[in-house]
């Protein structure tokens, strides 16, 4: 028997936020081996009896890739469960590439990153008409080093919102960093810890002059989305740009225009 390995994201931690098509290979699953120290274990209770459940936290890469490569000659569904989507600082290539040397058929199941799960806890936008139209999902340079061009300071000066992972325990230099590249000092920063996992998750607003501080108090080390965005608070402005997809003066192949549009010509 030769297997298929299936890579499913998992989603930012709360089980009922995994995809359909996930949980249902889950709960088809031979084997599963998961990322213990990201993903909540909850999420491995959909697999059936006799399910052989590897928790790779304790595993390096070379021993994962030949743990799917046993599993895939021994069951016709493997599952690498990882933490958010696995095509985000998921090492999936690295994984991947042992399976196709083998001629293991494999395959990835998308799943809904923290980045997204952390501005819907807030109940924030990532993206707003005429503020930002762009969302940077970086992260700060730790152990792994950022290729050139890349550097936090460099991807700030574009104003738009940055979604800051694997960085809280260097809040710190994403201080740093936001400040060069011209950030004010009040400008609003999130971070939300463990979004979406049930009983878990806390929630940190502040600005760019104290949100280490609040992080401190709140005792927020790790698993935590850091959100840098000229739209964070909107629900609050007194006024805001009016989409224009919505507008009654925009037209569409779904929706004629019901009114004129301001600058519009009318003919005589």
């Amino acid at each position: 028997m030769t297997g298929k390995v299936w890579f499913v994201g998992a989603g930012p931690g709360d089980p009922e936020l995994l995809t359909v098509k996930g949980r249902r290979l889950l709960e088809e699953a031979g084997a599963i081996l998961y990322a213990g120290s990201l993903v909540d274990q909850a999420a491995t209770l959909f697999a059936p009896s006799g399910c052989e459940i590897r928790d790779s936290k304790d595993m390096t890469l070379e021993e994962m890739s030949a743990w799917l490569l046993d599993q895939s000659a021994r069951h016709a569904t493997v599952v690498r469960l990882q933490t958010g989507d696995p095509g985000l600082y998921g090492a999936l290539v690295e994984m991947t590439r042992p399976l196709t040397a083998a001629g293991i058929e494999w395959a990835v199941v998308p799943g809904v990153s923290s980045a997204f799960a952390a501005a819907a806890a807030a109940g924030e936008t990532l993206t707003l008409p005429e503020i930002t139209q762009t969302v940077i999902l970086t992260r700060v340079a730790g152990r792994t080093p950022m290729p050139p061009g890349e550097e936090l300071e460099a991807l700030a000066a574009h104003r738009a919102t940055l979604c800051i992972f694997l960085s809280i325990t260097l809040l710190h230099e994403v201080q740093r960093a936001l400040r060069a590249a011209g950030w004010a000092e009040d400008a609003p920063i999130l971070v939300v810890q463990k979004a979406s996992w049930p009983g878990e998750e806390k929630i940190v607003r502040g600005t760019l002059a104290d949100i280490k501080q609040r992080c401190q108090a709140g005792k927020i080390a790790s698993q935590a989305m850091i959100i840098a965005s000229p739209a964070l608070g909107a629900a609050d402005w007194p006024t805001l740009a009016r989409s224009r997809l919505y507008d009654p003066a925009f037209a569409h192949r779904f929706r004629k225009a019901t009114v004129a549009a301001p600058n519009s010509e009318t003919s005589a």
